[in-house]
């Protein structure tokens, strides 16, 4: 199992959401800056949690879709599965349970009127809490400072499979092939695949890179040269049904890290 790693943040808190569309940009502004100063400090003041980031999705178009588009299907009727997916805001753990007493819901129901009403513009919102089932690191940890932080630009995949049966199939793809292919990828930081504790998508596959060039430069196309694996990737993913808007390439706009724990 060369290449494989350990962290110490192994669970995570991830809430895809919009804000509304015709939300001004100075109210933009007020939001963002109450989920750095306000928010995301209090959730780090929970006893477990390592560190807290909030990306924003690139819009679709802007980017190349991993192995090219038509191979990622999604859900076909997103009744009951939000479909927010502009902002994505997590956070790292020591384990899941530091992330379920209190759940969200409870958690959200101590705040005041003036941070309730800011946690309402959070539109659509969908949310998984997930446990780490491997991780890799690739050349990029080495710029990556402080090595725990999550990186400036990220490819988040959230989906179930098929049915059941194809899950043998995608825990050996990403065993054998996936995860060991880019542990030597230039710009990658890390890549960790994700297992549900609670939420629609009983996957996720948390990729990092050291900047959304680097994506595109070295993760798009690296599975071409080997079209034996180009074809596993393809008939594996094929098989997985995605969350709304997945998978989401995005950038960083903060992150805090935990002083202490």
């Amino acid at each position: 199992m060369a290449g494989f790693a350990l962290g110490e943040d192994r669970a995570y808190w991830i809430s895809w959401f919009n804000l509304p569309d015709n939300i001004t940009d100075e109210r933009r502004h007020e939001f963002l800056t109450w989920a750095y100063d306000v928010y995301v400090p209090r959730v780090l003041a929970r006893g477990g949690l390592l560190w807290g980031a909030l990306y924003a999705s690139q819009p679709k178009g802007s980017f190349t879709p991993l192995g090219g588009g038509g191979r990622i299907s999604h859900k076909k009727n997103p009744k009951g599965v939000p479909v927010g997916d502009r902002y994505i805001m997590m956070f790292g753990a020591m384990d899941a349970y530091a992330l379920a007493d209190p759940m969200p819901d409870e958690f959200h129901a101590q705040f005041n009127k003036a941070d309730t009403k800011m946690l309402d513009l959070r539109k659509d919102e969908r949310r998984n809490i997930m446990l780490e089932e491997a991780r890799i690191e690739g050349p990029g940890i080495v710029a990556n400072m402080p090595e725990m932080a999550p990186a400036p630009a990220i490819q988040l995949g959230s989906f179930n499979a098929g049915n059941w049966e194809n899950e043998e199939e995608m825990a050996a793809w990403y065993a054998r092939w996936r995860l060991p292919s880019l542990v030597n990828l230039p710009g990658c930081v890390r890549v960790r695949k994700l297992i549900s504790v609670a939420g629609w998508a009983k996957h996720a596959c948390f990729y990092e890179f050291t900047s959304l060039q680097a994506r595109e430069e070295h993760f798009v196309y690296y599975e071409k040269p080997n079209p034996k694996m180009v074809k596993w990737s393809t008939d594996v993913v094929r098989d997985t049904v995605h969350a709304p808007g997945s998978a989401n390439v995005a950038s960083r706009v903060f992150y805090i890290l935990k002083t202490n724990t």
